[in-house]
């Protein structure tokens, strides 16, 4: 349900002073109780009075028979939070337990209620019972977080029962005095030396009735894991937030080990950051030879209301394709199908009420025959295949693999191990028409919409497909050079750093008031970010003839160029106009420099060595090729430069970080550079 936090602080607060609904809440009392002068904050402190679930030998070892707690209930309405902060009195010398508890208004929709709990407990002694305390500990907190849910509902309902539906927002009166959040402190944690320590996650919930809409069936686990992965994305990742049910996806494909999942989806992010996947529906036209001979598309949906695609495989002239279009224009346009279905199953789950997060695939192989099994094709089929699973985890819901001949095992052989375990229990697969009979297509498509070529009476839209004419096809080198400039359409570029090697670009500045900005991804190990100035050109670097090579190199982890002369020195021959900004593996930064002087602006790259790490003296070449023999001593890192004038840019940068709000703001001045504006972002 829906709650608003002033529904849930009144229906909070009717727990007091005893719970039936908690048989081992005894009693309570208000010790104090205090609001502030314009009613927005209101503080009450309790003593809970708990009668513990344990051994009575224990107790009578312990000497007690109740258990008390101190709380304190800070309800801030004005910044619509209620923190709840307790700890044991009994045995506190002891054993410390600290519960803090945390609501807060959603920051997209106000009718819905952010909750966070945590709790540590530290034993210190106990009488030689610790290990029982600690399993008791956690038995009763992991009850209390299952019953604490259904209590809430409870008296919410109650609530309902006696007319009040809906609490008032609270506002300031005219006349109030303000009173600042800021005056009311908690009381902070203290870290303190323990035999024993035992700290318990933070758990997270969603609301109920998003998750049934639009998520699904989910174990308290799994919802944790989700807001989780979700929350280390708004504070870490720089663009477009995905989507709960994308996020949910990577974590099934997983099976909810956060670690392999936030893997797995920055990885894909940076995918799709790199090649602008999230514009292909709008940027990316099908030519004109898929138009008339790719034998698959988008046909309904089946009787869950996934969409349902078809695939027409045994009609497809795939060696034909493959030789007028290319493996990249195929792999474009399978993309740009994956992004349709990712479409058409957020529609779904709004006609149908309910969620919706894959689709269903039916591959007819009547035709199939050893053409298909031309090398080329067969090699573009598995990089394919490759990348879908990479990039699109849990979106195919169920595979109908219709009328397979002889040939399909070779096919079956060939591709199978490139696809997940877990997809490969997706797969339905029927010889000859066995698919009419029971067990059949009847089971998961209606009657309505069988397709007219497998018997059904629907008129399926799938071209036929047929040869292409080898007059569309097109030389190897034609296919090259196309498939070179559709995976280059990419405003990135990728660069290597090493150990004694940084990389290093150089941006030539006529206008002083131009803005130079950047924006680039750590993508492997940890790097220095610089910013230098400089009146005179760096040069080009010369041919070293102890390696018969530029320092300039390109390697398969992209290039790795250096600018700055051994022999200049900083502070004369150049200065740094920005303060060195130490990057993490896997951050995202953007940042901007108003520039004062013209000249030339080196921005670099550099590895970053840990304190305390040896230092060499080696020639640059000398360093790189020792380091590429070890991979720990080479980053990577995906970078985009631009200059445009200082107005437009101030316009831009307002508007970058009023819509990223949730980046740290990091701004940096140098002793070279005080009369330039200067501002970064960095998001970890």
């Amino acid at each position: 349900m829906h709650l608003t936090l002033s529904q849930f602080n009144q229906a909070y607060e009717r727990r007091f002073p005893t719970c039936h609904l908690i048989p081992m809440f005894v009693d309570s009392e208000v010790l104090e109780e205090t609001e502030s002068e314009d009613g927005s904050i209101h503080q009450v402190q309790r003593r809970c009075k708990l009668d513990v679930d344990a051994p009575r030998l224990l107790k009578r070892i312990a000497g007690v028979d109740y258990v008390y707690f101190s709380q304190e209930n800070t309800l801030n309405k004005r910044e619509r939070t209620l923190h709840i902060e307790s700890h044991n009195e009994t045995f506190s010398n002891r054993v410390i337990i600290h519960e803090l508890c945390s609501y807060s208004a959603h920051p997209e929709n106000d009718d819905w209620t952010c909750f966070e709990q945590s709790a540590s407990l530290d034993i210190k002694s106990f009488f030689g019972f610790e290990s029982t305390v600690e399993k008791m500990a956690m038995k009763q907190y992991a009850s209390s977080i299952k019953k604490g849910k259904e209590i809430i509902e409870f008296y919410l309902n109650q609530l309902e029962e006696e007319g009040i539906s809906h609490v008032p927002r609270w506002t300031p009166s005219l006349d109030a005095p303000f009173s600042s959040s800021s005056s009311v402190t908690t009381k902070p944690v203290c870290a303190t030396p323990t035999l024993l320590q035992l700290e318990l996650p933070v758990t997270p919930a969603l609301d109920a009735d998003y998750i049934k809409r639009y998520l699904g069936d989910l174990t308290p686990l799994q919802e944790s894991c989700l807001i989780r992965l979700r929350q280390w994305l708004q504070e870490s990742h720089k663009g477009k937030i995905p989507k709960d049910e994308h996020i949910l996806r990577f974590l099934r494909a997983r099976d909810f080990n956060m670690e392999k999942a936030r893997e797995i989806l920055c990885q894909s992010l940076t995918w799709r950051k790199q090649h602008q996947v999230d514009y292909l529906l709008e940027t990316w036209t099908s030519p004109q030879v898929l138009n008339d001979y790719y034998t698959g598309g988008w046909h309904h949906h089946d009787k869950e209301g996934r969409p349902l695609y078809i695939l027409r495989l045994g009609q497809m002239d795939t060696k034909g394709l493959v030789r007028a279009l290319g493996e990249e224009s195929l792999l474009r346009h399978v993309l740009s199908i994956n992004e349709e279905g990712l479409r058409r199953c957020e529609e779904n789950t709004k006609v149908f009420g309910r969620p919706i997060s894959c689709w269903t695939c039916l591959v007819d192989l009547e035709g199939l025959n050893m053409r298909h099994l031309w090398r080329p094709g067969v090699k573009a089929l598995l990089r394919i295949i490759e990348v879908v699973e990479a990039n699109y985890p849990e979106t195919l819901g169920r595979l109908l693999i219709l009328r397979a001949p002889r040939v399909f095992p070779v096919l079956w052989t060939l591709v199978s191990p490139f696809i997940d375990e877990n997809t490969r229990k997706k797969f339905l697969i029927y010889a000859g028409n066995d698919y009419q009979g029971p067990g059949g297509l009847l089971d998961y498509i209606d009657k309505e919409v069988i397709p007219d070529f497998l018997g059904g009476e629907c008129m399926c839209e799938v071209p036929e497909g047929g040869l292409v004419p080898k007059s569309l096809y097109r030389t190897a080198e034609e296919l090259e050079n196309e498939d070179i400039s559709l995976w280059t359409e990419t405003i990135y570029q990728s660069a290597s750093v090493f150990k004694g090697a940084p990389h290093e670009v150089v941006i030539e500045i006529i206008d002083a008031s131009s803005v130079i900005t950047w924006d680039f991804d750590v993508c492997k190990g940890d790097v220095v970010f610089h910013l230098y100035h400089s009146k005179r050109a760096p040069q080009t670097p010369r041919k070293d003839p102890l390696v018969g090579q530029h320092s300039s190199i390109t390697t398969p982890g992209g290039n790795n160029v250096q600018l700055i002369d051994k022999s200049w020195t900083l502070g004369l021959d150049y200065s740094m106009v920005e303060s060195p900004l130490t990057c993490k593996e896997g951050e995202s930064v953007q940042g901007s420099h108003v520039t004062r002087w013209p000249g030339f602006y080196i921005l670099q790259w550099k590895f970053h060595t840990m304190p305390g790490s040896a230092s060499t003296n080696l020639p640059r070449v000398d360093d790189v090729l020792a380091s590429l023999q070890v991979s720990s001593h080479k980053c990577k890192v995906m970078y985009y430069t631009e200059v445009i004038g200082s107005e437009d840019f101030r316009g831009s940068m307002t508007s970058l970080e009023s819509s990223h709000s949730g980046f740290s703001q990091l701004s940096h001045a140098t002793s070279s550079s005080n009369h330039s504006q200067s501002s970064s972002m960095i998001s970890r």
